[in-house]
């Protein structure tokens, strides 16, 4: 069995509106100022200590970790409509429900998110029963420590040969090469394709209809290199 292991924000959500605006209140509301768009999206992926670590590191750790718990509740309130802040990206619906029914595959989850984020996320899309491990930062160290890939490998009785990463940031081909899995980068995300690619990505693609065919051209190179 292959396992399918997908970044959630910014890869299969296009959360870029929640996100900044729940950044902006953050900061604002402890009169601090905000972090531009592009420095708030340059961070997603990591886990918010290592957020705002690296987004207000002339603050102290008290000062950080209100940050967060700020953070936290503005995300939270706009979460009552996730419509507004949630939107899946084009065909991911479509692709994802594609490769649930192939019996060569099982699909997984490692993600920045945390686990109530994303059991609002799966019940809203009828997930549950498609992905087979989630791994979330509740549980494990940030990105890009391989911690959320070894899990779910373990899990799920798969190896890293069998194993590839889908992402949209530096932190998922990091965190994929530290695995020793494939890793699969998406243009329409967070971070650059160049930056992907510089961070270890060995396919990129374009649109999400192109997945299947990336997967099985990594374990196809995969297999040849072994």
């Amino acid at each position: 069995m292959k396992l399918i292991v997908f970044d959630c924000d910014g890869t299969i959500v296009d959360s870029q509106a929640g996100i900044v605006l729940s950044m902006d209140h953050a900061f604002s509301s402890l009169g601090l100022v905000a972090p531009s768009r592009a420095a708030t999206l340059s961070v997603v992926g990591l886990s918010l200590p290592e957020a705002f670590a690296a987004l207000a590191p002339d603050h102290d750790r008290a000062t950080r970790a209100e940050l967060a718990e700020r953070y936290k509740s503005a995300f939270r309130d706009l979460k009552h409509d996730p419509s507004e802040t949630e939107i899946l990206f084009p065909l991911a619906k479509e692709t994802i429900a594609h490769l649930a029914l192939r019996d060569d595959h099982l699909l997984g989850i490692a993600t920045g998110k945390s686990r109530r984020g994303v059991d609002r996320l799966f019940s809203r899309e009828g997930w549950h029963e498609s992905f087979s491990t989630i791994q979330t930062a509740d549980d494990h160290p940030s990105k890009p420590h391989p911690s959320m890939l070894l899990r779910a490998m373990t899990e799920t009785g798969t190896t890293p040969d069998l194993t590839v990463m889908i992402g949209d940031t530096t932190y998922d081909m990091e965190m994929a090469r530290a695995a020793g899995v494939a890793a699969i980068g998406v243009a329409w995300g967070y971070h650059e394709v160049a930056m992907l690619t510089e961070a270890g990505a060995h396919v990129i693609i374009e649109r999400f209809e192109d997945l299947p065919a990336a997967i099985e051209q990594v374990f196809a190179t995969e297999s040849c290199e072994a």
